[in-house]
């Protein structure tokens, strides 16, 4: 018995060119899932398509941004076959103290972080995309939502948002049998902390690793998390925040 098996359902993962993403793209196909993996950049895509386990997987390159568009996309993805869930894993991060804070640094965040995952949450409700069973969305939130870094005001406002974005969804559609829950990830080994890594003194990016007592994850590390609470192991589960961080909160 397995309470993770995910075999027979269908999972939308955006961001899933690299990172976390391209980790619980994979996981869910080792899980026997099929899954749709989504991003920018159209080779990347297919190189995370390449490791992908079992058949029926489908590459969707698509840009975010085009917020208004986004539930549209959607209901074509599922004209086939509707899906199960979807996971958010797309984002940016970017230091930005104060001092640099412009509008369009913020438009530019919150379009991709938060913006855009309240309109993949619109385009999942819709009766065309998802099974009648109900289904499970995750967003990739941070623990800087709830711990202050400095220099990450934005990101940390934009990933905190999603954890109110998630309550409300939780309750609101209940009703429909979704279940709306973030993963709050402290830093893992990826292309987003190597380019953190390289804006910050060697000293700092240290400091940084020591605030996590099991050191940094990976992005199987999250992605076991996601899988948790897609599988009928997170069934009772919405509305909360699980936080994957290596014990960075405990502090």
């Amino acid at each position: 018995m397995n309470p993770m098996d995910l075999t027979g359902r269908r999972y939308l993962v955006t961001g899933a060119s690299s990172g976390i993403g391209r980790e619980t793209a994979i996981l869910l196909s080792e899980l026997g899932a099929e899954v749709t993996v989504s991003g920018r950049n159209l080779d990347r895509l297919q190189q995370t398509l390449g490791e992908l386990s079992g058949a029926g997987h489908q590459v969707a390159a698509f840009d975010l941004a085009a917020l208004d568009e986004i539930p549209g996309w959607m209901k074509g993805l599922a004209v086939d076959r509707p899906f199960d869930g979807l996971v958010h894993s797309a984002g940016l991060h970017a230091m930005t103290p104060a001092r640099s804070i412009s509008a369009a640094k913020i438009d530019a965040l919150m379009r991709t972080n938060f913006s855009a995952a309240a309109m993949l949450a619109r385009g999942f409700s819709q009766k065309s995309c998802r099974r009648d069973t109900g289904g499970s969305i995750v967003f990739l939130s941070s623990v800087v939502a709830q711990a202050g870094q400095p220099a990450v005001s934005l990101y940390s406002a934009t990933k905190a948002a999603l954890t109110g974005l998630a309550k409300s969804l939780a309750v609101e559609l209940a009703r429909d049998l979704i279940r709306v829950n973030c993963v709050a990830p402290g830093i893992v080994k990826s292309e987003m902390s190597d380019q953190m890594r390289e804006s910050l003194a060697p000293e700092q990016f240290d400091a940084i690793e020591r605030m996590h007592p099991l050191g940094l994850g990976s992005g199987r590390d999250v992605a076991h998390a996601i899988a948790f609470l897609l599988a009928a192991t997170g069934r009772w589960i919405t509305g909360t925040t699980l936080i994957v961080d290596g014990g960075y909160l405990a502090q």
